[in-house]
């Protein structure tokens, strides 16, 4: 096939590549685990713990291969960035992906073994009670490798198709939207669809706004020198915290439940797994918490201060009426916190608000994280918007030649 052949196919490869991955997740969430009794599961109305869970895991029944859905691949690539930028503190050595991309295996398989070890005792089998131990150790060694194949077919996508790695989540989301939509009378809806059309609407703005920091390049001498800058967006990492701090919650939930299930005469453990939920005032608490140190921790961590810094040095740029160095970093830093402090309150507002109103009774638990899926829909479908935009600009170049 000749070069524009490939450039004119580019497109259309990525989107088939796409629909393979996400076939192939949509069947393995369909193939049952071993000895399950299927009659058992069957759908049921769930408080907002339980529609967010499902959020990440995919599975709402929690009974197929991929039971434990993105939940520990999302989990260790937050652990192991954050045991990175930690040991970066102290070392200039950089880090190779492959190493990082070992350690985050390494981190997601003993999750997943744990998570497995809480969640297969919870199962409904329809075996011989002689039985029953294999039949569990079979399911729990199905839901790890259901995991590897997860993580697997993220890393494919992310690579050859378009989304990204996170295109599993999102059709989870879209999945618990339809869903939640389905099985509700529209009486019911009318508050939480207008508090998601706000929430969808804000998330539009912060989304595709940016800050513009004015930039001196020294490679630049003609009439475009004074229209550099360097974009910073209002939402600097976008609404992944959102999700990561369900994985956050629900990593203290199952660290709770194997701490009370090996310590059975301290009843606090008991105590804080009862009340760590979406249904309670000490949950909702943690749960906006995490949302707050995701936010500004990745911005810190995805738009570094220091490595900007490094690059203006290397290259001879610098910020407008800024000295490089020191003045630089600082500067770079209030500008990074001052930026996350507000996307992470604008998020949080967005999410407290159903929660609230949950509590005060004014909606159903069911339609709580109704408007947190829509936040993370819209943002996900931004990205998905912007790498169509520049498939498509690619596919429309021609070769000189």
């Amino acid at each position: 096939m000749s070069r524009t052949n490939q450039k004119e196919n580019a497109m259309k490869y990525k989107l088939a590549y796409t629909g393979l991955i996400l076939l192939i997740y949509t069947l393995g969430k369909c193939i049952p685990l071993y000895g399950i009794d299927l009659s058992a599961y069957s759908y049921k109305s769930v408080g907002a713990e339980e529609i967010l869970m499902q959020a990440i895991s995919g599975d709402a029944y929690r009974s197929s291969v991929f039971a434990l859905g993105i939940f520990p691949f999302m989990i260790s690539s937050i652990l192991v960035q954050v045991a990175f930028a930690i040991r970066g503190l102290f070392t200039k050595t950089r880090v190779s992906p492959k190493t990082m991309s070992k350690a985050m295996v390494t981190v997601m398989l003993v999750i997943a073994i744990l998570q497995a070890i809480v969640q297969v005792p919870q199962l409904k089998f329809a075996v011989a009670d002689e039985n029953l131990f294999y039949a569990e150790l079979m399911a729990g060694l199905e839901m790890v490798t259901g995991v590897m194949i997860i993580m697997w077919l993220s890393n494919r996508n992310g690579r050859y198709g378009v989304g990204g790695r996170m295109i599993v989540g999102l059709v989870n989301i879209l999945e618990r939207i339809s869903v939640t939509l389905r099985n509700h009378d529209m009486e019911k809806l009318v508050v939480p669809l207008a508090i998601s059309l706000g929430v969808m609407l804000i998330t539009l703005v912060m989304e595709n706004a940016e800050m513009r920091i004015p930039v001196q390049r020294v490679s630049i001498h003609n009439v475009y020198a004074d229209k550099n800058y360097m974009a910073i967006k209002l939402n600097p990492v976008g609404v992944m915290p959102v999700m990561f701090s369900s994985a956050v919650l629900m990593l203290v939930r199952l660290l709770l439940s194997l701490l009370g299930s090996l310590f059975p005469q301290y009843e606090g453990f008991v105590w804080l797994q009862m009340n760590m939920n979406l249904t309670n005032p000490v949950g909702i608490a943690m749960y906006i918490a995490c949302e707050y140190l995701l936010t500004i921790g990745l911005a810190m961590l995805m738009v570094s201060p220091k490595d900007i810094t490094e690059q203006f040095l290397k290259s001879g740029d610098s910020i407008v009426n800024l000295h490089a160095g020191r003045d630089t970093r600082r500067y770079l830093r209030k500008v990074m916190w001052r930026t996350s402090l507000s996307s992470a309150t604008v998020m949080g507002v967005c999410i407290l608000v159903p929660l609230v109103l949950q509590l005060r009774g004014n909606i159903d638990s069911t339609l709580t994280m109704l408007p947190s899926s829509i936040m993370m829909m819209t943002s996900f479908w931004c990205t998905i918007y912007r790498e169509l935009v520049s498939i498509r600009k690619y596919d429309a170049c021609h070769p000189l030649f």
